[in-house]
């Protein structure tokens, strides 16, 4: 992409979930990378019995749970806020925003919501703490509502991991195979 077309950077501090809601697109993780990838990634794998159990790495942070915060955003919304910040893009001038719900899960929460949309129940060994991660990441996307307008609109976490696990469920091996 020419310098003069990049001027906007998306902050995503947050993982993303979800997949194409038409089930054409969606997470294909490299093989060598399924344990240490995302966690929505690791939770289908685990549920699907391509790997053995989820390892959650943290229960002694000062949240409600124990376990880190995280924004998790839905894949439509964050290709959207690319599109909304694409259609702005103005010569010599860069745009910042962080994209996101503005609002924070626990990773037992998502793991809960995760076992709940497969139906398995996912084992998860908890493990310490990684050293240096942050207690609780969450977006503040005022900014991109109020220059752009951009808001993120699938936020409820079920139907997000609902249509993730339908597209994975059908691809087993990501983009290689559908069953």
């Amino acid at each position: 992409m020419c310098a003069k077309f990049r001027r906007y950077h998306l902050t995503l501090l947050e993982e993303f979930i979800g997949s194409d809601p038409e089930g054409r697109l969606g997470e294909a993780p490299r093989p060598e990378l399924r344990e240490q990838g995302r966690i929505s990634g690791a939770c289908f794998d685990a549920a699907l019995g391509i790997i053995p159990g989820l390892k959650v790495k943290g229960t002694d942070y000062k949240t409600p749970d124990g376990t880190c915060i995280r924004d998790y955003i839905d894949v439509t919304d964050l290709v959207d806020a690319h599109v909304k910040a694409l259609a702005k893009v103005k010569p010599s001038k860069v745009g910042i925003y962080d994209v996101g719900t503005g609002r924070g899960r626990s990773v037992k929460e998502f793991v809960e919501a995760c076992k709940q949309e497969t139906g398995v129940n996912i084992q998860v060994e908890f493990l310490d703490r990684r050293p240096g991660d942050y207690a609780e990441v969450y977006s503040d996307p005022s900014k991109i509502l109020r220059e752009l307008n951009w808001s993120a609109q699938h936020t409820d976490l079920q139907e997000s991991l609902q249509t993730a696990w339908k597209w994975q469920k059908s691809h087993k091996n990501g983009y290689g195979s559908s069953l």
